[in-house]
């Protein structure tokens, strides 16, 4: 069900600080601390003692002590000192491919040795000053492909999110889905319309009248093994939408970093990445706290969801045309995972 041999963001690098961090992905309970480098690494939450989870312990000199014994245990999963006993013969426990970028810790759940860090999406909105960017973390208790099709399907805005985002034109507005290679990509453009609430706040903040009609766009791309990033905005009718100059839009990208925790549940780690008044530190808390509210109606829907598949569990869901992208995505997280399988069963032993 999870692709493991990939990058998953973990957590926030802000995430780890004096104290270890235990966290849940793909079904592997995993503990981040710094070494005495202060590098960012992950072994097994699991003390081979007693069995004792390690993130209930500290870090000290860059090693993990664990909170029962007082094991330590070194950043490569080898049992390196506990107090009165000689424990250097312990076998190691596991320990995981660990990359920090873009104020992010991500991790590789599976095979440490396969850990490619060319692999790592690359984007250009991150650690550069003409962007602002702020998000957030919520905790879902879905399944991971559950979010990836809310947010490869963006009709479900005039419903779920009307008072900030929705609008009746995108039931209005047909949607477009392609692939390019392993992306999938849905697109919906809409002509000469009223801004909804949250971008009639986004024009007002760059110089733009909120009454103006606008073009607005939705463009959605989902990369394996869970990322979406959404270019989302509005221009001035008639400038170019999608392409106007700056100064005739308000435009953003909404950036979803899904990472899977169990079956059903995952870690949603959300945000906005835009250009217009980057350094207007207010606009970007307030941008951060209505994204927040938005996600936060998604999170609710989306664990409901969850609860009635769990209750019918046998029953066929039905599919339209919106749905293509999230089809799509699943089709090639699917096919991503049938490849990593056969992978796995022809590997010399």
């Amino acid at each position: 069900m999870f692709l493991m041999n990939t990058w998953y963001v973990a957590c926030t690098s802000a995430d780890l600080g004096h104290k270890p961090l235990g966290r849940t992905i793909c079904n592997q309970s995993m503990v981040f601390f710094r070494n005495a480098e202060q590098q960012a690494v992950a072994v097994e939450d699991f003390c081979p003692h007693r069995g004792a989870p390690l993130s209930l312990g500290r870090v000290q000199d860059g090693k993990l002590v664990c909170g029962y014994h007082g094991l330590e245990m070194g950043c490569k999963g080898k049992t390196v000192h506990m107090p009165g006993q000689r424990v250097q013969g312990f076998p190691s426990i596991s320990a995981y491919a660990v990359i920090e970028r873009y104020g992010f810790v991500w991790v590789w759940p599976g095979d440490a040795a396969l850990a490619d860090p060319s692999l790592m999406p690359v984007f250009d909105f991150f650690d550069n000053p003409q962007w602002a960017y702020a998000g957030g973390l919520y905790h879902v208790k879905a399944d991971y492909r559950l979010m990836i099709d809310n947010l490869m399907d963006l009709t479900h805005e005039t419903y779920v999110h009307a008072s900030s985002i929705g609008q009746p034109e995108i039931d209005d507005t047909p949607c477009a889905t392609h692939k390019e290679g392993n992306a999938v990509v849905t697109s919906r453009y809409m002509h000469n319309i009223q801004a909804p609430p949250f971008w009639r706040m986004a024009m007002k903040a760059n110089g733009l009248d909120p009454e103006a009609a606008v073009d607005r766009w939705q463009i959605c791309r989902f990369t394996p093994p869970s990322h979406v990033m959404i270019d989302v905005g509005v221009a001035l009718a008639g400038m170019g939408g999608f392409d106007a100059p700056t100064h005739a839009k308000a435009s953003s990208v909404v950036v979803d970093f899904i990472t899977p925790e169990t079956e059903t549940s995952h870690w949603y780690h959300w945000g906005m990445a835009r250009q217009f008044k980057p350094k207007d530190t207010g606009l970007t808390a307030q941008i951060r706290e209505g994204q927040g509210q938005i996600f936060g109606e998604d999170m609710q829907m989306l664990e409901m969801q969850q609860a009635n598949l769990l209750r019918h569990p046998t029953r066929k869901l039905l599919m339209l045309k919106i749905d293509a992208g999230g089809v799509q995505s699943r089709r090639v997280i699917d096919q991503l995972l049938a490849a990593e399988q056969q992978g796995r069963e022809t590997a010399p032993a």
